[in-house]
């Protein structure tokens, strides 16, 4: 994650912290990360998941509309 994203604190009239405003873009980031963790507990989904980084054929977008008759 970059560093320099610029979270803003929200704080409670005593000065506690009770929440954070992050930027959209490291939210997302935020969001795929832990996906990807939750992904990756599952040993069958973490095999696909390593099967598909190391695939090396691919399918066009017109054989994917095609064979899903898009």
């Amino acid at each position: 994650m970059s560093t320099q994203h610029s979270i803003q604190y929200i704080s409670d009239s005593d000065g506690k912290p009770v929440g954070v405003i992050v930027p959209i873009d490291l939210w997302h980031e935020i969001e795929s990360e832990r996906e990807t963790a939750y992904l990756l507990k599952s040993p069958a989904m973490k095999a696909r998941l390593l099967e598909a980084m190391h695939r090396q054929e691919s399918i066009s977008l017109e054989d994917v509309v095609a064979k899903l008759d898009l």
